[in-house]
């Protein structure tokens, strides 16, 4: 099969870290607040500079609050499950691997004593009918290892009893979210806005701050865990003061992310964006045989990690190990030819491909992206001898 005369001008496809904005180049950083102390004022004007911006271009309640937490989306998603589980029975909602890692953090760590369990395999989400709001309730609302995102939140009440605690990070700035849902939402910088990575942010509702002051967890809270003092959360850290030392050249990254996304358009066209590169995927996937989205139920469809399966007419004689060669074979041919970097499944998800789509990724590079896929199968199926 001739190779397509078209290459995307960013072959950056990785689901994270994600692709920087168009027209990044290191000269965004040159006013970055560096060799100075981030407690000194204009170090903590920066920090507080993106809390208020990220709470802004989110469009998140008045009364809702931004903290900043070390070690990415993970630290602040277990910071926010060992700080505010154990007031009552939880329900962990598992189908991609970080919802099933949240799963054993508090099953097999926090060895929770009221847990109730709902997992699927890869592709489904759970039946969200089942969910006992009067306790609390953990999920990722988009699962980035299996390209499943909960339909909404029309399946949560807004009367509920317990806590929504949620891992949002390929989904924050990408999809639409109703933030009166939600009580405790995590993400990193490295997703949506493709910012650098290692630090994290906790959204949290006047509930979840209201947890954190009623309850006090039976076991040890690590200092990078502590969010209050005296039985008070530590309002200094919702105002940019951070728990430890932060990257102020990652601070000014993620300030000119989010600079970039206030002028192309703010929220609305972060979440258009998405939609248009995702559909680009989704009509390949109509129109190829030997493609299917790891998404059983379409309307589950993520429009931000888009994960991809082999059909079983392809691969079904095969091991999963061997259909784990064919699909890093394909990958690594992509890369070989600077076509699409890092876009092999995640190392715990179904042998096949992933593909970001989020707003930083340029719908014209993914048009032209898919002649390159059909070509790097056609090559590699030829050597690895497959029928179809």
């Amino acid at each position: 099969m001739k190779q397509p005369a078209v290459r995307p001008k960013n072959p950056c496809f990785s689901s994270g870290p994600t692709s920087k904005r168009p027209g990044w180049n290191p000269l965004a950083l040159k006013k970055a607040h560096l060799g100075r102390s981030h407690r000194a004022p204009a170090g903590k004007a920066k920090l507080a500079e993106v809390i208020t911006r990220t709470k802004s271009l989110l469009g998140l309640p008045a009364d809702y609050e931004i903290a900043i937490i070390p070690g990415s989306d993970t630290g602040a998603f277990e910071c926010a499950l060992w700080s505010m589980l154990g007031a009552r029975g939880v329900d962990v909602l598992a189908w991609d691997s970080f919802g099933k890692l949240w799963l054993a953090d508090c099953v097999a760590h926090l060895k929770l004593t009221d847990c109730r369990t709902l997992e699927t395999e890869f592709g489904l989400l759970p039946d969200l009918s089942l969910v006992d709001f009067n306790r609390d309730v953990v999920f990722t609302w988009n699962g980035t290892t299996s390209g499943v995102c909960v339909p909404g939140a029309n399946w949560i009440p807004l009367n509920r009893q317990g806590l929504t605690i949620v891992d949002a990070t390929s989904a924050v700035f990408a999809h639409a979210i109703d933030w009166t849902k939600i009580d405790c939402a995590t993400f990193s910088w490295q997703k949506a806005l493709g910012g650098e990575a290692a630090h994290g942010m906790m959204v949290v509702s006047p509930r979840a701050i209201a947890r954190l002051e009623s309850y006090t967890p039976a076991w040890p809270l690590p200092k990078l865990f502590r969010l209050t003092r005296s039985g008070k959360v530590d309002r200094s850290l919702l105002d940019g003061h951070t728990i430890n030392t932060p990257s102020m050249l990652c601070v000014e990254d993620f300030l000119d992310a989010l600079a970039w996304a206030e002028k192309i358009g703010g929220l609305v066209e972060l979440k258009s964006k998405t939609a248009r590169n995702a559909d680009v995927l989704f009509q390949w996937i109509d129109r190829t045989a030997w493609i299917e989205n790891l998404a059983v139920d379409r309307a589950t469809w993520s429009t931000t990690s888009v994960c991809l399966k082999f059909a079983n007419s392809i691969v079904g004689g095969l091991s999963p190990d061997q259909q784990r060669a064919f699909a890093n074979a394909i990958a690594a041919r992509l890369e070989t030819e600077g076509v699409a970097y890092d876009i092999a499944a995640y190392r715990d998800a179904p042998p096949g491909l992933r593909i970001w789509c989020g707003p930083t990724v340029e719908t014209s590079d993914l048009e032209a992206l898919t002649p390159w896929l059909d070509w790097a199968f056609a090559v590699v199926r030829a050597e690895h001898l497959l029928a179809g």
